[in-house]
């Protein structure tokens, strides 16, 4: 399971692949240039229940971490 992050201007998501196919993701908008807010998150059923919703949120956070922001969840 890999964890990719995605950005084009100020939208941007955190995708989870395995075997090259999405199983879950959590998008963002950049509402400033300290401030992300999270405005959607979606996991695939087959992915329930093996922590792909915390790795996404992992994700945002070591994010944060490094460009020294805050994130708003929606």
């Amino acid at each position: 399971m890999s964890i990719e992050q995605l950005e084009h201007g100020s939208k941007g998501a955190f995708l989870i692949k395995e075997n090259n196919q999405q199983l879950a993701d959590m998008t963002y908008s950049k509402a400033s240039d300290h401030l992300i807010i999270i405005d959607h998150s979606e996991v695939s059923d087959a992915f329930h229940g093996k922590g792909a919703g915390k790795q996404l949120v992992t994700a945002a956070v070591n994010y944060d971490r490094e460009k020294k922001i805050k994130t708003l969840p929606l």
